[in-house]
């Protein structure tokens, strides 16, 4: 028999709430199996656990939830992998160029604090210089 996870075994292993879990399920990133009394019940199999990870390791990387389920869905498409590796390369230099436009603004963010800092200093020197000259 397969394995199978309830909402709260995957919470619990990716230390993720439940409210997260039904998020990425409105998002269809999973798709549990229902059961119960007017389906309340979510069943996790081992492929919902693997998205699971993978979407995580999509938002550790920056990616969006859009994104992370289109690269995703790919992988279960039967399709060679050459598809989804382009799509995942070109997802992933879309990224990283706003990364590194990110850390040129950030750059000249600390550029402008130091200068500003410097600039602080020089002013409360003369001030510390001043009320020991009186």
């Amino acid at each position: 028999m397969a394995t199978t996870y309830t909402i709260s075994d995957l919470a619990r292993e990716f230390d993720l709430t439940t409210r997260a879990m039904r998020f990425y399920e409105d998002m269809g990133l999973l798709q549990p199996e229902r059961t119960g009394p007017a389906g309340r019940n979510r069943i996790y199999t081992a492929r919902d656990r693997t998205r699971l990870k993978l979407t995580l390791r999509a938002k550790r990387l920056g990616l969006s939830l859009t994104e992370a389920r289109e690269i995703i869905d790919l992988y279960d498409s039967p399709r060679d992998t050459g598809v989804q590796l382009e799509k995942f390369l070109a997802v992933l230099a879309q990224h990283r160029q706003q990364l590194e436009a990110q850390m040129i603004d950030l750059q000249a963010n600390l550029d402008e604090v130091r200068a500003h800092e410097k600039e602080a200093q020089t002013l409360l020197k003369k001030i510390h210089t001043k009320s020991v000259d009186n």
